[in-house]
């Protein structure tokens, strides 16, 4: 049975003296994680802008000795810890041998600008700051496992990639995921992988919740309120489509939700605009529900831009009709870890070890991109307690990260041993 080999090698892996030493890393050097996290949220990552805290990355990479450390072309950064010996000295003709990867994302929801300061709450282990949680905890946490391995000198099967990423967050629509998986040099060596998210020690995401978002754009010629009365308002227009779409009727089964986050337009009291905007965030459980979705959300605004610009031309002629505009600014596939993964066995595994339960849930996260390629992929919280996510009041607590990371640690080093058997049997 899966489940009873899945335990038989976690019990065989933590009684590992070189896994003790780990473990005693975790433990000794907690003062130290919260310091990494405290100087690591100070450095601001808003979105498209997170360079400076991918650059401290490589820093730390350095000091901890890892090797091909770099930014790629998107601007993740990124370093690994190979075999020794190489896999291309234990196995002929592997030049591109697999890699797990494990990784974390750099950047915030909070616009440049933003005090990312932390405050230290002097009555509790609590740290104060935005971004702290999400996604400082599993930024914290990736130094921590690469700190860790090598420390306790663990021999690896395969190569460990370490990625600090960028653009999971709103519309960065998960650009570092997706150049991870799509271009060389890793293209094609990645054979699972573990995205650090946040908090927590139970949870796992196992289903990636997919989206769509749109900014839906509808012009006219604008003018004056007085002299130009009749002309068509792209306000009235988008407000009628809008009210609309809150109509549309949407299944519980796969769950799907429509939400309008954001509008604009207009330049003054008096004036008819020449623009409004709208941007719409589509989420769906099931990828051909989304798609259905989008068709129908498409074809509203379509007939309502359609009625308006009919009545305009039968009203004044003087007048050019409305346009709508429809950019696709998000695109999150929808996926899911079966659940006869081995991935999810040594999780569970894992989990019983350490007496956890393993609490499956459903997210939008960097998991969602290898889940929908075929990809064993989970992302899984890096320990502690949070709260105020996205919001400047948002707190992170470390107290029970240590747990986390011996989770996060055992699962990491069991998938790699199985990727290593997978590829080169003996």
């Amino acid at each position: 049975m899966p489940a009873a080999s899945a335990q038989r090698r976690i019990t065989r892996l933590a009684s590992l003296t070189a896994v003790h030493r780990a473990f005693h890393w975790l433990h000794l050097h907690q003062p130290q994680l919260r310091q990494w996290q405290l100087d690591l949220v100070r450095i601001p990552a808003p979105p498209f802008a997170e360079s400076d805290r991918a650059k401290w990355f490589l820093d730390r990479f350095q000091q901890l000795g890892l090797t091909k450390i770099h930014l790629d072309a998107e601007g993740n950064a990124l370093a690994e810890l190979a075999p020794d010996p190489p896999i291309s000295s234990q196995h002929h003709n592997t030049s591109s041998p697999p890699c797990l990867l494990i990784s974390a994302h750099l950047d915030t929801v909070f616009p440049a600008g933003t005090s990312c300061n932390p405050t230290e709450d002097p009555d509790s282990p609590r740290i104060l700051a935005p971004g702290i949680c999400d996604n400082g905890a599993g930024l914290t946490g990736l130094l921590a496992i690469a700190a860790a391995i090598r420390y306790a000198n663990i021999s690896l099967p395969i190569p460990i990639l370490f990625a600090a990423n960028v653009g999971e967050e709103g519309e960065g629509d998960l650009r570092g995921m997706r150049h991870l998986f799509s271009h060389e040099p890793y293209r094609n060596r990645i054979a699972a992988a573990i995205a650090l998210e946040g908090c927590g020690s139970n949870t796992v995401v196992t289903r990636g919740l997919g989206s769509r978002r749109l900014r839906v754009t509808i012009t006219g010629p604008g003018g004056h309120s007085w002299t130009d009365a009749g002309a068509p308002n792209p306000i009235f227009i988008l407000s009628r489509a809008l009210a609309d779409l809150s109509h549309l009727k949407l299944p519980t089964t796969p769950r799907t939700t429509l939400n309008v986050g954001h509008i604009s337009g207009g330049t003054s009291i008096n004036s008819i605009p020449e623009s409004a905007t709208a941007l719409l965030d589509l989420r769906s459980t099931d990828p051909e529900q989304l798609l259905a979705t989008e068709t129908d959300v498409r074809n509203i605004l379509q007939s309502t831009i359609k009625t308006f610009a009919g009545e305009t031309a039968r009203l004044n002629t003087a007048f050019a009709p409305p346009i709508l505009h429809i950019d696709t600014i998000g695109n999150r596939p929808a996926a899911a870890l079966p659940d006869s993964s081995p991935l999810l066995h040594t999780l569970r595994a894992v989990d019983r070890h350490l007496t956890l339960r393993t609490e499956q849930r459903i997210g939008s996260t960097d998991a969602n991109i290898p889940l929908a390629l075929g990809i064993p992929a989970i992302a899984i919280g890096a320990g502690g307690s949070g709260g105020g996510i996205h919001t400047l009041q948002e707190w992170y607590d470390p107290t029970g990260r240590e747990t986390a990371l011996r989770r996060i640690f055992l699962t990491l080093l069991d998938t790699a041993h199985l990727i290593s058997e997978a590829t080169y049997p003996s």
